[in-house]
């Protein structure tokens, strides 16, 4: 035990100290020439032998009757200082002397140069290097301050003042007791980790409730109803903290285009989503808040990306962008020893905590209590690149609402065993229940321990597992997670996954770190709120196709049976999804034959882009095609439809064909209209001008030729043959109209001038 050490003063009262002495010394000097000055004047030795005594013991009492006057009133200014100082301090001294109580050891160069930082930063140093902490390695390396001024001094003081700054950001940033938390955790989780300790020991699992539905069917349309009378009441979250460096992009992944018939970037369809959520069924006055989590790689880029294009149609005030920190640190060691950067030892190795920081940074923001306050209902979480999030969601809503659920996850089937982590209700011996994602590698072996000797197995009936796949899409009853926000400030149960050298334990490959998962928020839930927790299980091939991996990745993904999830996939399946939507409401689309660019295997066609004007769920895509049977599109064929006010009754299309209704124009009516041209081609020709989002794909689209048709706001239409004759407007589609079955014409409406057929 380190013997305790006195308490060290503060620098600025050091300082005030010296300038007290300082003017005692002078007020004594000054004292000493005047009692000299009338010791040596010469006097009558008969008459004035004892003035000059009489006279220095005068001047003497009044100089120091004057200094005892000076220092009484120095004294007390100096007292209400010292007071005030005191209390202003208190905190960050008691933080110095358990430093130094703990662990006297400081490192001489950082003892000299504390007076270089604030006094909070000199209090986390002295904190970090405590026998607790046991991080001063930090701080070891430095070189002692220099006694003169120099650029290289200076330059020497602003990389520890750097350093510092970091520290403090990260020790800010931490939401579970800052830095020396962040060690403290860390050391528990790496000691069980070394020790093989399984956190799900005691728990036992079985299916959680919820609900498996494909679209197509009456159950489906049925929880879409129910569902369409939610999404006017959400807020969005989007986690886009990740730039595109894996798939060989220097930009934010959200700046990326979703397809290249359109060219949409995933932001702009995002926020369209959004915004037709709101015109069509949101109360007047609502507006449908937007909340982005970016990292401090991607917040200024995601900024500029949100004002160079106008906020893609939003008010700027419907946005609300939170910042995660700059990481938390890097462990090199199971005594959570924090690494430096092995080409900078002012520098801490720093990596991404995890998208866990949402909720903490919802909380810290108080963004889900003005949502509240809003109107607001539920919060949708959803992840950069899965341009594929929002064709369920009115569905999902309605699971949620029938089951009540605080959390849904949206999730997809999954074959047992397979390499993505499984939905379970977890049970343990005290009754306490919790519906959580349980990672593949631990899922089987938990099954096998709990009295399934198969573990996890597929189910006969439907050949998949029992437990749906985790795709971190999740819907949340806001109120009771704004209420669970305001007992946890969101902190999430944090995981390490260290990789290990020797089989001891002792030694890592890598330096590792602590992370959290956004998902990971039902082991927070307590009481009834925690069995309030289940899934909507759907197809992935109409809610799940992220981008997120190289092309040679992806190959190697592919061969394994898993989608490859990279560019050219992410692509075809956005076209795919619409085809099968098209398909279920009994549209006669043929799929083109499979083809492979760049070693990836993806159906190519037809491209169909329905945009979120024109359609946003199952239903309204049934009234856009009012008579299903008479859409015929070929294999090679493209079909872009932009606007809500187009109705399309017939089509014959072997060729590409763009359909537009500007905004303010009441659009028309497509029937009978055949269309036959070259269409667009995929073209594989590599090129030295290539740009990156070619190269991840493998490929460019060549529009050669379009047939392209616009609805103005003045009634006219752009793209008519002669032989194309207006007749008729398109039929009104009101929110209260039950759009689970096809919507004839209005045959009132044939006189009408503000609308079209196209024959």
């Amino acid at each position: 035990m380190a013997k305790k050490s006195k308490k060290k003063p503060s620098q600025k009262k050091k300082n005030q100290q010296k300038r007290r002495e300082n003017k005692k010394k002078e007020e004594t000097q000054e004292k000493d020439a005047i009692i000299e000055k009338v010791e040596s004047e010469e006097v009558d030795m008969d008459t004035e032998e004892q003035t000059p005594q009489l006279e220095s013991e005068s001047v003497t009492q009044a100089v120091d009757e004057k200094d005892k006057s000076s220092e009484d009133e120095e004294s007390e200014k100096n007292t209400a200082e010292e007071e005030e100082e005191e209390k202003e301090t208190e905190v960050l001294e008691e933080k110095k002397e358990e430093a130094a109580t703990e662990d006297p050891l400081i490192p001489p160069n950082l003892e000299s140069s504390l007076s270089l930082f604030t006094e909070s930063q000199q209090a986390l140093a002295l904190s970090l290097c405590s026998e607790e902490a046991n991080q001063r390695h930090l701080f070891e390396r430095w070189p002692a301050p220099s006694k003169t001024k120099s650029p290289s001094a200076e330059a020497s003081n602003n990389v520890k003042r750097r350093m510092m700054n970091q520290l403090e950001e990260m020790d800010k940033s931490y939401p579970d007791g800052g830095l020396l938390g962040y060690i403290s955790n860390a050391k528990k989780l790496l000691d069980q980790s070394r020790r093989g300790v399984n956190p799900l020991d005691g728990w036992k699992p079985s299916v959680p409730q919820g609900e498996n539905i494909d679209i197509g069917t009456e159950e489906y349309d049925k929880f879409e109803k129910v569902g369409l009378d939610e999404v006017g009441k959400c807020g969005f979250v989007l986690v886009a903290g990740g730039l595109g460096e894996r798939l060989g992009y220097g930009d934010i992944k959200i700046g990326l285009p979703t397809e290249l018939a359109t060219e949409t970037s995933y932001l702009q369809f995002f926020i369209q989503t959004i915004l037709a959520y709101q015109k069509k069924y949101a109360a007047n006055g609502v507006k449908l808040p937007l909340c982005i989590m970016t990292s401090n790689l991607t917040n200024d880029k995601t900024l500029d990306l949100l004002s160079k294009n106008d906020y893609f149609g939003m008010d700027k005030d419907q946005i609300f962008v939170v910042q995660q920190g700059q990481g938390v640190p890097a462990l090199e060691d199971n005594d959570a020893k924090i690494s430096l950067d092995p080409f900078d030892r002012y520098k801490v190795s720093a990596k991404p905590h995890g998208h866990g920081d949402i909720h903490a940074l919802i909380h810290s923001h108080g963004i889900g209590q003005k949502w509240v306050d809003m109107g607001i209902k539920w919060a949708i979480f959803f992840q950069d690149t899965n341009g594929l999030a929002f064709h369920t969601l009115p569905a999902a809503l309605g699971v949620s609402k029938k089951h009540n659920f605080v959390m849904n996850s949206i999730a997809t089937p999954r074959r047992a065993k397979q390499a993505i982590g499984g939905i379970a209700l977890l049970t343990n011996e005290n009754g306490e229940k919790k519906t959580i994602n349980v990672e593949y590698n631990q899922l089987d072996p938990l099954l096998r321990s709990s009295g399934f000797p198969d573990g996890d197995e597929n189910d006969p009936t439907t050949g998949y597992s029992p437990f749906p796949g985790n795709i971190n899409q999740l819907l949340f009853q806001l109120e009771p997670y704004v209420d669970t926000l305001k007992e946890t400030k969101g902190v999430m149960p944090e995981f390490v996954n260290p990789k290990y050298k020797d089989p001891e334990k002792t030694i890592f490959k890598k330096p590792t770190r602590l992370e959290c998962m956004m998902q990971d928020f039902p082991t927070v839930l307590s009481g009834e709120k925690a069995e309030r927790v289940g899934f909507t299980s759907l197809p992935a091939s109409i809610c799940f196709s992220p981008v997120k991996n190289t092309i040679s990745d992806g190959v190697a993904l592919q061969k394994k049976g898993t989608s490859p999830a990279v560019a050219a996939s992410g692509e075809s399946d956005q076209y795919s999804a619409f085809r099968n939507m098209m398909k279920s409401v009994g549209c006669q689309v043929k799929d083109a034959s499979p083809v492979q660019f760049s070693g990836i295997e993806v159906v190519p066609g037809p491209q169909v882009v329905i945009k979120p004007d024109s359609a946003v769920s199952l239903s309204e895509l049934k009234s856009k095609f009012t008579h299903p049977e008479k859409v015929v599109i070929s294999e090679r064929s493209s079909l872009v439809v932009d606007g809500s006010g187009v109705v399309i009754e017939s089509l014959d299309l072997d060729g590409a064909l763009v359909i537009e209704c500007e905004e303010g124009a009441t659009g028309g009516v497509i029937n009978n209209l055949v269309v036959k041209n070259k269409g667009w081609e995929y073209d594989t020709t590599e090129s030295k001008d290539d740009n990156e989002i070619i190269k991840m794909r493998g490929y460019k689209l060549q529009k050669i030729e379009t047939k392209k048709i616009v609805f103005k706001r003045d009634g006219t239409v752009e793209g008519l043959d002669n032989d194309f004759v207006v007749i008729a407007s398109p039929p009104a589609v009101s929110r209260d109209l039950d759009l689970s079955s096809p919507v004839a014409p209005d045959q009132d409406s044939e006189n009408e001038k503000c609308g079209c057929v196209v024959m």
